[in-house]
């Protein structure tokens, strides 16, 4: 029997208490290449950015290293000062010498270094959340929970969370602090991080999944099906991989990015498709086993 799904929520409580619309914006794609240096005219990022709060976005997620740096000042420029529904997301945790140059670095001293210039960056004395972007397998980790922990303490930041790690590094992390988020890859062709999804669901965490659009992915015979289901709802192939999500769990908040604002209302029109069982059936077997 082919029926539509319930609609899925709009709101998620990040960490049982901030609301957020789950379909939120992501900021890499407002810098160039590898997420180094610009990428076209500043004002137009300045639009987007303006662009996605106004068309009812409150899930701002950025990074101290796109740019590096710029994507923070960016959301500043844009957004400061930040209306009470806009809740800012950043990380820290790796450092960029270039564009393909990527270096953890989770020494406590440096997580609160870097914590510290993303607070002046994005002009705030509290940041909503603050996600280590990779764990550093050279620093215990409680060290580097405990200095994430001390800055919420002081008010520094207001929740913690983490980026790319297993349901085991996960279970661990809870039993050191409270998490309230995890950013790991998850989309409709790969759902490697099922496990720690599950592990969200159960803890009420949100799961902010990164490349939710595939990265580029959505052609060849996955096109073909998602052009099925995309044609029974006049959507694009975007859009029904966003709803998807959306859909999948409760605790998926997507932050698909883009730097044009025809992008970014194609991107936000998913929160309107109401997929049906035989769509979600179709989707599911895209996915590899």
């Amino acid at each position: 029997m082919n029926s539509a799904l319930p609609s899925p929520d709009d709101m998620f409580l990040l960490g049982g208490e901030l609301p957020v619309r789950r379909l939120g914006y992501g900021t890499a794609q407002l810098t160039g290449p590898g997420y180094w240096g610009p990428r076209g005219d500043r004002a137009d990022a300045v639009a987007v950015l303006r662009a996605a709060v106004d068309a009812g976005v409150t899930l701002i997620d950025t990074a101290d290293n796109y740019g590096p740096e710029l994507a923070e000042e960016l959301v500043a420029e844009a957004l400061h000062p930040y209306r009470e529904e806009v809740v800012i997301a950043t990380k820290g945790g790796v450092v960029r010498t270039g564009d393909s140059a990527w270096h953890v670095a989770g020494r406590p001293e440096e997580v609160r270094a870097m914590c510290e210039a993303s607070l002046r960056r994005l002009r705030t004395d509290r940041i909503d959340l603050y996600q280590l972007h990779r764990l550093d397998p050279r620093v215990p980790m409680d060290e580097q929970l405990g200095a994430l922990e001390g800055l919420r303490q002081e008010g520094k930041i207001r929740y913690i969370g983490l980026d790319t790690l297993t349901a085991e590094q996960l279970e661990q992390a809870l039993s050191l602090t409270g998490i309230v988020s995890v950013q790991n890859r998850f989309h409709l062709l790969d759902r490697a991080s099922d496990a720690v999804l599950k592990m969200c669901e159960a803890h009420g965490l949100a799961f902010l999944p990164w490349f939710p659009l595939a990265n580029g992915a959505l052609t060849g015979d996955t096109a073909a099906a998602l052009d099925a289901v995309a044609d029974g709802h006049g959507a694009t192939r975007g859009q029904i991989a966003l709803a998807w999500l959306l859909h999948r769990s409760p605790v998926l908040c997507p932050t698909p990015g883009t730097g044009s604002a025809v992008h970014l209302a194609e991107n936000l029109g998913a929160r309107d498709i109401r997929l049906t069982t035989e769509d979600m059936s179709r989707l599911e077997a895209l996915a590899p086993a």
